[in-house]
């Protein structure tokens, strides 16, 4: 089964996240065993890429949301390393700035999502309004409530503009993620990512994972569906993302552009320019032997020139000693 399907979240579904196992991996047992499958993908995803970015018809947005230390910097390290740089970018969303807070929630998104062509991933993403502010209460129930709908029109109305959507939640357990902040405490270099916070949300874990279930339920759409990927095996989570989104962007039936100049005069026109750099390079060959022959026989004739000096040289000197004189006698 394709696992733009395994692990699709169904519109209307209802949603146990308790109930999926976050160790799951399908028939790759080892990480080894997935090696091979990965470096298939990741040219998979370049070449789906630079055909999306070529015919700049649509777009893609992929959302990333999760509990923290899921693996969100992981798996966009894994998709967007792959890809070319040129029609790819990542936006990470945190606390609204003054300026955001100025707006609807859904003001500053509308800011960062992809033009035609281009692949766009958010860290985090507008269901932060729907997440963070439902735990820590920071509106009234029935404003966070009215944000599905608005959420969803605003997702249909992408879809319709012809951008794909993406959204995945990476799943891991309670006790994964307390791994992983040993890790960072462990690794200097992830001391950068610790924060007090992580503890303080982790005592929240509960009313995470039912605004997580409710949310997904309620904006898991055909044209913008969620994924729960189980991501407790690192490995794992880049592999599902990484299928998912070829398998999505495959049977988009993408094309190249047609050219916008007359092929066959291009190539005409290469071809007299090759012409002509074949007869410069014949001609500076050319001079270059004719240089050495003149050379040579400037060489020669200055030697000529020596060997008669040395002789009249020579004679001159016989004529003045006497001694050469009573030999030659």
């Amino acid at each position: 089964m394709k696992y733009s399907e395994q692990f699709q979240v169904r519109p209307g579904s209802e949603i146990g996240l308790n109930k999926i196992d976050p160790d799951y991996t399908d028939e790759h047992t080892k990480k080894k065993l997935a090696v091979k499958e990965i470096k298939k993908l990741d040219r998979k995803l370049r070449e789906l890429q630079y055909l999306l970015y070529a015919e700049n018809k649509r777009s893609l947005l992929i959302c990333l949301q999760a509990l923290d230390a899921a693996g969100k910097d992981g798996t966009i390290n894994h998709v967007l390393g792959s890809m070319n740089p040129q029609g790819a970018r990542v936006h990470g969303f945190k606390a609204p700035s003054q300026e955001e807070a100025q707006h609807d929630f859904l003001w500053r998104v509308e800011q960062q999502v992809p033009k035609r062509g281009e692949v766009v991933i958010f860290n985090r993403s507008q269901y932060e309004d729907v997440l963070v502010v439902r735990v820590h209460k920071l509106v009234p129930k029935k404003v966070w409530k009215r944000r599905y709908q608005l959420i969803n029109d605003f997702e249909q109305n992408l879809f319709e503009n012809g951008t794909h959507i993406l959204k995945f939640f990476l799943h891991i357990s309670p006790e994964e993620q307390l791994q992983r902040f040993r890790q960072r405490l462990d690794d200097p270099a992830r001391h950068w990512k610790i924060s007090y916070n992580d503890y303080a949300e982790r005592e929240l874990w509960d009313e995470y994972i039912s605004a997580y279930e409710e949310a997904i339920h309620k904006t898991s759409k055909k044209h913008a569906p969620w994924f729960i990927i189980p991501a407790n095996n690192k490995w794992f989570r880049n592999l599902a993302v990484a299928r998912i989104v070829a398998e999505t962007l495959a049977p988009l039936g993408m094309q190249f552009p047609k050219p916008t100049v007359n092929i066959k005069e291009i190539a005409h026109e290469y071809h007299q320019a090759e012409l002509e750099e074949e007869k410069k390079d014949k001609g500076n060959k050319k001079g270059g032997k004719s240089a050495s022959k003149s050379n040579g026989a400037k060489k020669s004739d200055r030697a000529t020139e020596h060997v008669k000096e040395k002789q009249f040289s020579e004679a001159s000197e016989s004529a003045e000693d006497p001694t050469a004189v009573i030999g030659a006698q």
